[in-house]
């Protein structure tokens, strides 16, 4: 049976291959969990908003060009 797995002792389970590429999941992705009903269970991918725009504006100034700013501001 396609997609099938077991609950260990310890409440863990895999994900099955196909059903991982299929949502587009990736190691060390952060899920949330919760019950629909008797028997299903809903996995969703967690956001991280702050890491998803770290970054963003990286190489809009020159090196140290922030430091000499802040420098002003003394």
């Amino acid at each position: 049976m396609p997609g099938r797995t077991t609950i260990t002792s310890k409440h863990q389970v895999t994900i099955p291959a196909e059903a991982f590429a299929a949502a587009g999941l990736v190691a060390g992705d952060s899920l949330s969990g919760r019950a629909l009903g008797p028997g299903r269970v809903l996995f969703e991918r967690v956001r991280d908003p702050l890491a998803e725009t770290a970054g963003i504006f990286d190489g809009i100034y020159p090196d140290r060009a922030v430091d000499e700013l802040r420098n002003e501001w003394h």
